[in-house]
């Protein structure tokens, strides 16, 4: 029952017309007046952002503000993966020789999440990582590794919530919503799928990196609103550091892991 309420409510408010009211005023001067109170609400620190909280034009320019240079730390090292957005890690774990992940207890489709056959392969049996951002977290989005950035296509229509209700009661929403897949090769040919999830009402990534190739840390797309990030890595790929379990705060450019198999 409370699986149906929560769809009904959540369709009846995902429609065309709510999300373009909902962007309209996002983009509107107007819309600056709730920037002190937002950020009072949800504690964002403003002495990081690029700009004062007076210069801002929009709340959703706000939203996708950039940081002074320095405000993150890029935790180098030669095999290392970094988390490529500020939020909390919701859930890690195998990808299932089904092709499917288990996330908050509910089966995910990654043939359906990639919607290809192409590079489906090369990571059965491989980890998953799920990456939630919530509205007061930085909506920058970049590289958890060096590498050449090969393919990149983007699927779905409308977008539900991937907060822990909607991965609990959602229609399947990490394979289902609206998401833009960039999949990354290391020198020695690791590869790493960085999903980029919409979040509800508002489909906006929108992708900042135009080269072929990327550095670890480096920008690559944004959010408009609060969303998730799933990467995905090959078969005994990744070893993680073992302080991280889920749910876990991180930020951005912190270490999280490193590849087990990388030429150094």
């Amino acid at each position: 029952m409370k699986q149906f309420f929560y769809r009904f409510l959540i369709e009846l408010t995902n429609s065309k017309w709510s999300s373009l009211l909902i962007k309209k005023f996002a983009n509107s001067n107007f819309s600056t007046k709730i920037i002190p109170s937002f950020s009072k609400v949800y504690e964002i620190n403003l002495e990081e952002a690029e700009k004062k909280a007076d210069n801002f034009a929009s709340l959703h320019d706000f939203f996708v503000r950039k940081l002074k240079s320095g405000a993150r730390e890029i935790q180098h090292i030669s095999n290392g993966v970094i988390s490529p957005v500020d939020a909390v890690i919701e859930d890690i774990g195998k990808i299932k020789k089904d092709k499917t992940i288990i996330v908050k207890g509910k089966t995910y489709s990654i043939e359906e999440m990639l919607g290809t056959q192409d590079t489906l392969g090369q990571y059965d049996g491989g980890t998953y990582l799920i990456f939630y951002l919530s509205p007061k977290d930085y909506h920058r989005i970049h590289s958890p590794i060096a590498g050449e950035i090969i393919k990149q296509w983007t699927l779905g229509g409308k977008s539900y919530p991937v907060n822990k209700y909607g991965l609990k009661y959602g229609k399947s929403p990490l394979s289902k919503n609206y998401r833009t897949i960039s999949e990354v090769r290391t020198a020695s040919g690791q590869h790493v799928a960085v999903v980029k999830v919409g979040a509800m009402f508002i489909n906006s990534i929108i992708l900042s990196h135009g080269n072929e190739t990327v550095s670890a840390g480096e920008e690559i797309a944004y959010f408009s609103f609060g969303s998730t990030v799933v990467l995905l890595f090959e078969k005994d790929a990744l070893k993680m550091k073992e302080n991280i379990t889920a749910p876990y705060h991180v930020k951005m450019g912190e270490l999280i892991g490193e590849f087990m198999n990388e030429l150094l």
